[in-house]
């Protein structure tokens, strides 16, 4: 489901989010792990630093459900991965996003490069 206006224009002026995908209980999550997120296209969209190699990725990979905290709440939230080469136009507009929103930080160029941008994830909020 694609995010609300209003939530695309809360969310868009928050700098980052928190996820913990599930365990493989489907149940219990680890610790919220800090990271960056776009919106673009009225999607959330967010990417693992550390690229395939991050933990939290190889469980939003495996368990595709978890917690995101963004804004001070608390959202149920499927994980989508997206292939990078099924979908260069998107992966393009997400990188775009990143380079928008985070244009000052020394962080920018790793974070649009091939690892993350292999490691990314459409977060479907569940109402």
């Amino acid at each position: 489901m694609a995010l609300t206006q209003q939530q695309v224009d809360k969310f868009m002026q928050l700098d980052d989010l928190h996820v913990a995908p599930y365990y493989e209980d489907g149940k219990t999550t680890g610790k919220l792990t800090w990271i960056w997120f776009v919106v673009a296209d009225d999607n959330l969209y967010i990417r693992a630093w550390n690229g395939e190699n991050s933990r939290w990725f190889k469980s939003a990979r495996q368990q595709k459900e978890g917690i995101v905290q963004i804004g001070g709440e608390k959202y149920q939230a499927e994980f989508e991965y997206i292939a990078i080469e099924q979908n260069k136009k998107l992966i393009h507009k997400i990188d775009e996003g990143y380079r928008l929103k985070y244009a000052d930080s020394r962080y920018l160029l790793p974070m649009i490069a091939k690892g993350p941008q292999n490691a990314t994830f459409r977060v479907k909020l569940v109402d």
